[in-house]
């Protein structure tokens, strides 16, 4: 598959208009933004910053560090301290990323049977949870620590079947599928 957004709106778009029965192009599902999160845990500085330049390589932007709100003695966590990175992906860079994600990331975790179903929130979105991000080809050099992250998929769809048709036309591979 060569390029998501022209596939999204050759094959797709008229796929879920017949599907989720929308006589208007406009309320059909689309993406609006992908959110990629990276809690860095208790690592140390170099480990971070290697971890934001993984984190940049995967996503082809600079990802917006975030700092510890309160101190939480009990976790060793002092106020101001960065405790993770994100990025908020939207246009071409959104469908690039999960082009790559869909077809060549995910293929690649051993044992893969496909991602999860409940991972919906009730209003369109859909969370998958990473367990490692050395499964994407950016990273060719694996640092000592192994870290996960949270991908987020906003979509402008009313309800979790809608969400979910419009990930699986895309290409998702959902665990369990049923059409």
């Amino acid at each position: 598959m060569g390029n998501l957004k022209e596939d999204y709106a050759k094959r797709v778009v008229p796929a879920l208009e017949a599907k989720l029965g929308t006589k208007n192009k406009m309320l059909v599902p689309r993406l609006s933004k992908v959110v990629v999160n990276m809690a860095f845990g208790i690592v140390s500085k170099d480990d971070q910053k290697a971890l934001v330049l993984d984190l940049q390589a995967i996503t082809g932007q600079h990802p917006m560090l975030c700092k510890a709100k309160k101190s939480i003695s009990n976790f060793k966590l002092r106020e101001g301290m960065v405790i993770g990175a994100k990025v908020t992906l939207r246009g071409s860079r959104m469908w690039e990323f999960c082009d790559r994600l869909i077809n060549s990331a995910l293929p690649r975790i051993r044992d893969f049977r496909g991602v999860s179903n409940r991972g919906f929130d009730g209003r369109g979105n859909y969370t998958l949870g990473v367990k490692d991000h050395a499964i994407f080809p950016e990273i060719l050099e694996v640092t000592a620590s192994h870290s996960g992250m949270d991908i987020t998929f906003v979509t402008t769809a009313a309800d979790n079947a809608g969400a979910r048709e419009l990930l699986a036309q895309l290409g998702m591979p959902f665990a369990g599928r049923n059409n």
